[in-house]
């Protein structure tokens, strides 16, 4: 039998055939997550990814702003192309440059983080996947903000430094991008692609599925449904906790941060469970040029609620899960499925990782923004953390507030932090 990647390639070949320069493009395995998401979603709202600078009042320019966006939108494929389906087969459909550049106004006594949390609620799903809003502090004239919001489907973590980069180089010029640059930009995003789909195809084995389906056989999506009765007027929907910890030399490893979560795991949902939780994981395919586009997939971590933090067993099977990183995330659930009733493909929680080293700074006309956080914004997973390592481990847990109440929700981060403030013995 077919894989699920293999099924897909023969349906999107017989949809174009040899066409390659034809405006409807392959979806990596990630990219059908992220579309299979946003259909199953009653609004068909996508997975957003937002960046968000306090830039001092004043300084940015919106129609210098507008431009650059333009021009960012006219280099990557990636950013010209709308998700969609044709003949039942996924697939990116390319057309002109466009990216929404706005500057809603506050309602009355609304602070800026207010009103880009509105703006950003109100996300209509047909339209560009990068749209920038920046609200402007006229009344109290201090800092603006400025969110940088891409469709999920559009970009990965590893996208982000070129945005940012790129966004800043595009403010100061008024020289749209050379057309054989934008071409050889879509020529290496289709390449990169093709090859990540490859890559999926190869992992995509009998022995592969048969790990999966038995490394995830006791997995069950464990947390409540969601009760909007928990969420009164006029709060936000989500919650959030911050710590900043001291960082050991060479930071935490990996498996030390899955212990962590499982011990908020258990906080939330109990003992003696098997917990999915969802990690992203990889990056371009081997001989890929460095596009824009979504190429990470979702690992999921079985995280059993009955073990303890600092279990050596941790690292020894991650290193055996990242030997199958590559097999998609939809095939991963049709494997655990076809091996018995279970679970549905359902995370109870979200892990992301980043390096306070990789990211540029966002510099608009010589001024530098700096990153801040808007928190109280929907969130799609019953709760979800966010490690930056640097020179201190900058903590971050957000909750859905319809799922899972504020008390228990603090118990978890508590225990969260507490993991990793204990040392943790990981074998090498």
């Amino acid at each position: 039998m077919l894989s699920i990647t293999s099924q897909y390639l023969d349906r999107y070949r017989r949809l174009t055939g040899d066409d390659r320069t034809g405006d409807l493009l392959p979806v990596t395995g990630a990219q059908r997550r992220f579309v299979l998401v946003r259909s199953l979603d009653p609004s068909g709202r996508p997975d957003l990814v937002p960046m968000f600078f306090a830039f001092p009042h004043g300084t940015v320019d919106p129609d210098r702003l507008r431009a650059a966006a333009h021009r960012l939108a006219a280099r990557h494929t990636a950013l010209r192309a709308r998700p969609g389906v044709v003949r039942g087969t996924p697939v990116l459909r390319e057309g002109a440059p466009d990216a929404h550049v706005t500057c809603p106004a506050p309602a009355p006594g609304e602070r800026p983080a207010d009103t880009l949390r509105r703006a950003l609620a109100a996300w209509q799903p047909q339209g560009p996947p990068l749209r920038l809003f920046l609200a402007r502090d006229d009344e109290n004239r201090g800092d603006d903000l400025l969110a940088v919001v891409l469709d999920h489907a559009a970009c990965d973590g590893r996208s982000l430094t070129r945005i940012v980069g790129e966004l800043g180089a595009a403010y100061t010029t008024d020289a749209p991008p050379a057309p054989e640059d934008t071409e050889a930009e879509r020529a290496a995003y289709r390449e990169a692609v093709l090859l990540q789909l490859a890559a999926e195809e190869r992992a995509e084995t009998p022995e592969a599925a048969a790990y999966w389906a038995d490394r995830l056989h006791t997995v069950r999506a464990r947390a409540p449904q969601p009760r909007p009765a928990r969420v009164p007027d006029g709060t936000e929907p989500s919650g959030t906790a911050h710590a900043r910890l001291p960082a050991p030399e060479d930071g935490v490893p990996f498996p030390g941060l899955l212990d962590a979560c499982r011990s908020a795991a258990r906080a939330l949902y109990g003992p003696d469970l098997a917990v999915p939780l969802g990690y992203p994981w990889g990056g371009r395919p081997t001989g890929a040029e460095p596009v824009l586009g979504c190429f990470l997939n979702t690992v999921v971590f079985p995280a059993g609620t009955g073990d303890g933090p600092g279990s050596e067993v941790t690292a020894d099977a991650w290193w055996d899960d990242l030997d199958r990183a590559d097999v998609p995330f939809d095939a991963v659930v049709a494997a655990v499925r076809a091996a018995g009733p279970g679970w549905s493909g359902k995370l109870d929680g979200l892990l992301t990782v980043d390096d306070d080293s990789r990211r540029p700074p966002l510099v608009l006309g010589g001024v530098q923004g700096q990153e801040v956080h808007i928190d109280g914004r929907p969130v799609r997973a019953p709760f979800a953390v966010s490690v930056t390592q640097g020179a201190e481990i900058r903590l971050r847990m957000v909750w859905d507030r319809a799922v899972l109440d504020d008390d228990t929700a603090h118990r978890a981060f508590d225990a969260l932090t507490h993991a990793l403030r204990t040392p943790v013995r990981t074998p090498h």
